[in-house]
């Protein structure tokens, strides 16, 4: 399964580094995206390759969010993850 990264977690003023907002491909409802909890998720890139998990819902409309291991590069925004 593929998602899409689509944004850092966070507020007003702050900014989690290696919290994500990922949207997934045929995931459109909250009772969807919270099946996926616990689901291992990849980002790959030339260098690196940096796992996390899925820790909960995010919305009405199918996103979750994920903690990496470590800070994700802004460059990893609009980038695919794959979920096992």
């Amino acid at each position: 399964m593929e998602g899409v990264i689509v944004n850092f977690r966070g507020g007003v003023h702050t900014q989690k580094g290696n919290h994500m907002i990922v949207k997934i491909d045929g995931v459109d409802k909250r009772e969807d995206a919270v099946k996926l909890l616990g689901k291992k998720v990849v980002w790959k890139s030339v260098k690196k390759e940096i796992t996390g998990e899925v820790k909960s819902a995010h919305g009405n409309k199918g996103a979750i969010r994920v903690i990496f291991e470590t800070g994700m590069p802004g460059q990893s925004l609009s980038k695919k993850v794959s979920i096992q």
